[in-house]
């Protein structure tokens, strides 16, 4: 890795940690960083995986107030997540790289799409819908094992998916819905650290880079909160992420 490289992934490590502190979609910075030091799509994804997943255990530390309560929550989805992960790791293993090539511009604009649309997410997230228990259950396994799946393959706006997908099967607040899905959040990064860890092909430079940065960038982005103008912040992050997934898109066509 050259110098100018790592002084890129600092930036976008920096960037991407206050993006996902202020308005949420951080790796729609970092994964196009990656892409533009010249790593493969593939290579790219498990390593911006590697890298935000460290994030994950600190959002739990912040929301373990919320969590009280829900012990037997997080015991049934938490197994749930982890096979949902697991299966959206292997799947990205075992496919031919060049499926990952033709899907990543839709992943990409789909997740955009997910932060264009955050204030729409939150709000179905005040709103739940009440189920039957039994209904609920399946309904909640269904959700996580399908975010699992997305997170396991591609991290970004996983959160914001999770939120969604939450929300329309709890009957809780979006604060305790928040939580457990920091849970499951970290849930699936850690299922990523040690798959792509053993058997992806994981730039540990590019990693090693990212990592602290987003450290930071996520402490500096929870104390410029209040100050910058969350909106305007998700209207650029928006803006490049339909560019490089318009690209992306060009370049698999």
């Amino acid at each position: 890795m050259t110098p100018s490289q790592a002084a890129l992934l600092l930036l976008a490590g920096l960037a991407g940690g206050i993006v996902n502190a202020v308005a949420g979609g951080g790796s729609l910075v970092t994964f196009p960083a990656l892409l533009g030091i010249g790593l493969p799509p593939v290579s790219a994804n498990v390593t911006n995986a590697l890298a935000v997943a460290p994030g994950y255990g600190a959002s739990v530390l912040g929301s373990r107030a919320d969590l009280a309560g829900q012990g037997r929550r997080i015991r049934r989805a938490v197994p749930t997540a982890v096979l949902g992960a697991l299966c959206g790791t292997v799947l990205l293993l075992v496919t031919p790289r060049a499926v990952f090539d033709v899907v990543v511009p839709f992943l990409v604009l789909g997740a955009t799409a997910l932060l264009a649309f955050q204030g729409r997410v939150r709000a179905i997230a005040g709103q739940p819908r009440a189920h039957s228990p039994r209904r609920a259950g399946a309904a909640l396994h269904l959700a996580v094992f399908g975010c699992g799946l997305y997170g396991g393959y591609f991290n970004a706006a996983l959160g914001l998916l999770l939120i969604a997908g939450l929300a329309l099967v709890l009957d809780d607040s979006l604060r305790r819905v928040s939580a457990l899905k920091n849970v499951l959040s970290a849930t699936v990064g850690v299922v990523t650290i040690l798959v792509y860890g053993a058997f992806g092909p994981v730039n540990w430079a590019a990693t090693g880079v990212l990592v602290p940065a987003t450290m930071l960038g996520g402490f500096l982005g929870a104390r410029l909160a209040r100050r910058l103008p969350p909106a305007l912040l998700r209207a650029v992050i928006i803006a490049f992420g339909t560019v490089v997934g318009g690209v992306l898109l060009v370049r698999a066509f």
